[in-house]
């Protein structure tokens, strides 16, 4: 049997094992680093290093919309949300292999215009601060808005779907011999704020091949507005081919026109759609 003093020193030792083979959570080396926002969706998200008793601030390079800040309230916190910056902690550290995503969009829309993470907890280590970059445009002149693979929450968080949801309109075909575009398929949307035309453009055999730049809503009245310009499937219309298009205008700065013209400025040549009647605001969802 053991003596007092020998169960104590036996008791003593293996707790010391135990303490020495699950480090404390003071023992975690603090780190402070920069992380680069993926500019491929489906590339793997950074993962962020967290602690239930350490916050983390996350530091962003451009103002960021916080009413798009998405993660799980039942695993993650977020103390404080600012013009540039998010701190979140883990209600308890997270068990070993579980991840936690927390995302925000940032505020000016460009690409890549949402930065998300993946928090998990390493024994050994926590984030204190990240600074937050983003990748540069490679053609800063004649920058192209790639689509990423969208989210159902990213509309509502956005504000661009309401309850009134969103109204569409079908474009007629239209053919253009003197420029040589014809329209496959057109189609114009409307949602909370905002006015969408997607069109397929076939470039007529025997043209040269044609790269679209920019994209102009002409009303009866008012000034022209410009359009943001979204080319699926990027690159040159071939001749023969079809290429697709996405102009995308805010809804606020358009002109009581009934019927607009949409104007498709590329390398050379000018597509003019004529009688694109955009829809009027929904009632009670899509029709």
């Amino acid at each position: 049997m053991l003596q007092p003093s020998r169960l104590a020193l036996a008791l003593a030792l293996v707790w010391g094992a135990a303490v020495e083979a699950k480090p404390s959570a003071a023992a975690r080396m603090r780190r402070e680093r920069v992380v680069t926002v993926p500019s491929a969706a489906t590339a793997p998200l950074p993962v962020v290093h967290v602690a239930h008793d350490t916050p983390t601030l996350l530091l962003f390079p451009a103002p960021i919309n916080r009413k798009t800040l998405t993660f799980d309230e039942s695993r993650i916190r977020v103390l404080d949300a600012g013009e540039r910056s998010v701190i979140v902690q883990p209600v308890a550290d997270l068990p070993e292999g579980e991840r936690y995503e927390v995302g925000v969009f940032f505020a000016d829309g460009r690409a890549p215009a949402r930065a998300a993470f993946s928090l998990a907890t390493d024994p050994a280590e926590v984030d204190t601060r990240i600074d937050v970059q983003r990748p540069e445009l490679t053609d800063i002149a004649c920058p192209v808005d790639v689509p990423r693979t969208p989210r159902p929450e990213d509309f509502v968080l956005l504000g661009l779907v309401d309850k009134e949801g969103v109204a569409a309109t079908l474009i007629k075909p239209y053919d253009d011999a003197s420029q040589g575009f014809s329209i496959v398929s057109a189609i114009a949307y409307r949602g909370q704020g905002w006015v969408l035309v997607d069109a397929k453009i076939r470039n007529h055999p025997g043209r040269t091949s044609w790269t679209p730049r920019e994209a102009m809503l002409t009303g009866r009245a008012g000034l022209p507005l410009r359009a943001r310009l979204v080319i699926v499937d990027a690159g040159a219309f071939v001749p023969g081919g079809v290429g697709r298009i996405l102009a995308v205008a805010e809804a606020a700065q358009l002109s009581a026109s009934p019927v607009y013209a949409l104007e498709v400025v590329g390398d050379g040549r000018t597509f003019t759609i004529p009688n694109v009647r955009l829809p009027k605001v929904a009632s009670g969802g899509t029709p």
